[in-house]
């Protein structure tokens, strides 16, 4: 089996941002009768008094078959399509807070299994601007900081918008795959290094472990990146980052950052946005927020675990939540 692919990737995962921005295949409107399905959905919830995060699939049983079937179809061009999608139709006019939530938390349990995002065991995460930027334990989701490229802990990632900025905080989204075209056209003396195991210091774990940038397997690539972990990895590690890495890491996010290839989006009340984390980065532009706490941009994060999920390399393990804090 090779480890490492030299072709050039054409499938629909290798898109360019540019391309695309004018197109409205990567936008789902959810059908009417999605609609009405999540609205019956809702009303169960609201006379059980069960609200996001607290229910599963077992608590709202759908045997709608349309619905099933759109959820299939989100689900598969997660996995085999442009690895992203923008879904519409949630109002935001109609709905409260909490009923939007709990409608974004019901699209989630009946495309994968949600996971949890920190020690604490949150399901459902909030991305807001409420941390201290000079406190080095905040993390950037919770500032109103540029949000570099990256991906997250699980197979597919997900944010439903509550509200917007007063100005900026576009979301952008960028194909590993065309990412990994482009090294291998313009770098690729570069190529082997992103399948070489590195030190990345993910969360939940007491000390970093090494995942290579890119894996080649069972005829799909995969991709994992967050630079600011990988070299708090290695400094962990006392393994200081060598000059050939860093010329690589510094070509990487070159590529990624290309404007060409980047598609940006405004996400609006109530848009919900789902990534791939194996074939898509996603990153946040920096914004100015309003004063007032419940004036300020938010959204929900959602991380998923998915049935259709793509087979992943030995040295390249999954990475489905983050272990709750012993008691």
């Amino acid at each position: 089996m090779n480890t490492i692919l030299k072709e050039k990737i054409t499938d629909k995962c290798a898109w360019i941002g540019q391309d695309i921005a004018d197109k409205t295949d990567w936008i789902h409107h959810l059908s009417e009768q999605a609609l009405s399905v999540l609205d019956q959905g809702l009303k169960v919830l609201e006379l059980t008094q069960l609200k996001a995060p607290n229910f599963s699939k077992e608590d709202v049983v759908i045997h709608d078959e349309q619905f099933l079937n759109e959820m299939a179809v989100i689900a598969e061009e997660l996995e085999n399509g442009y690895g992203f999608l923008l879904i519409r139709g949630l109002d935001p006019h109609k709905y409260n807070e909490t009923q939007l939530s709990s409608l974004y938390y019901l699209i989630g349990v009946y495309l994968g299994l949600p996971v949890t995002q920190n020690a604490r065991g949150d399901l459902l995460g909030h991305v807001q601007n409420v941390g201290d930027i000079n406190d080095k334990n905040t993390r950037v989701y919770e500032t109103n900081l540029y949000l570099p490229y990256h991906t997250d802990m699980s197979d597919v990632v997900g944010l439903l918008s509550i509200r917007k900025a007063k100005q900026g905080g576009l979301s952008s989204v960028v194909s590993f795959s065309t990412v990994y075209n482009e090294i291998l056209e313009k770098y690729p003396e570069y190529l082997s290094y992103f399948y070489h195991p590195t030190y990345y210091a993910h969360l939940g774990e007491a000390l970093p472990s090494l995942s290579p940038i890119f894996s080649y397997w069972d005829g799909k690539l995969a991709g994992r990146y967050l630079r600011a972990y990988i070299e708090l990895g290695h400094e962990i590690m006392n393994v200081p980052v060598s000059r050939v890495q860093k010329e690589a890491l510094d070509i990487f996010d070159h590529v990624s950052q290309d404007p060409r290839l980047r598609l940006d989006m405004m996400l609006e009340p109530g848009d919900v946005q789902f990534c791939n984390n194996y074939t898509v980065m996603h990153s946040r532009t920096s914004f100015e927020d309003f004063e007032q706490l419940g004036a300020r941009r938010k959204l929900l994060r959602l991380w998923l675990k998915m049935d259709n999920a793509r087979a992943l390399a030995p040295d390249f393990p999954g990475r489905n939540g983050i272990p709750a804090a012993d008691a």
